[in-house]
């Protein structure tokens, strides 16, 4: 059944909405999943914070031409039977999620990408975006390297404290 005009527009006011505060887009072809297979990606999206649709590429077209940021990004990848993921949170979220998805069930295949600023991403960035830490992951790693010299500088002079403390007890009991 054909999607009425009406619901075109509707369609088309969404993605714009989700598009407007995303900060990453990823793409990719899902031919050959099942209905529980996608049933499955959605879920483990919506926990990561991704939101999944699939949608005509000529009614994402329309939406990114009325986004001024999108406005004159490329749009030659979009081809064949694509789904979207989006996040307004993380911008390495979309592409692990489907990365990560994609290694067990090879019949999707990430495509490529939208950033934040309405720069086309191929699939190789998309995939090296995946391969990259979460944000959370990454400011923890900076924590940790901050606390680094603090730690080690606890570490050590706890360390001489109880080598002293066991000289003390030494020549006390002798």
């Amino acid at each position: 059944m054909a999607i009425t005009r009406d619901k075109k527009q509707a369609l088309v006011a969404e993605l714009s909405e989700a598009l407007a505060s995303a900060k990453a887009v990823t793409f990719a072809r899902y031919a050959g999943l099942s209905v529980a297979d996608l049933q499955g990606l959605r879920k483990s999206a919506r926990e990561n914070g991704v939101t999944i649709r699939i949608v005509k590429n000529r009614l994402v077209r329309v939406s990114l031409g009325e986004n001024k940021v999108f406005k004159d990004t490329d749009t030659s990848a979009l081809e064949g039977q694509l789904l979207y993921a989006f996040s307004s949170e993380d911008e390495v979220a979309p592409s692990k999620i489907l990365n990560d998805f994609a290694k067990t069930h090879p019949s999707l295949e990430l495509a490529g990408g939208f950033s934040e600023a309405g720069v086309a991403q191929s699939d190789a960035d998309v995939k090296a975006l995946a391969g990259l830490p979460s944000k959370n992951q990454l400011i923890a790693e900076v924590v940790a390297q901050l606390l680094s010299p603090v730690h080690d500088t606890t570490n050590a002079l706890s360390g001489n404290l109880h080598a002293l403390l066991d000289g003390v007890e030494a020549k006390a009991s002798a």
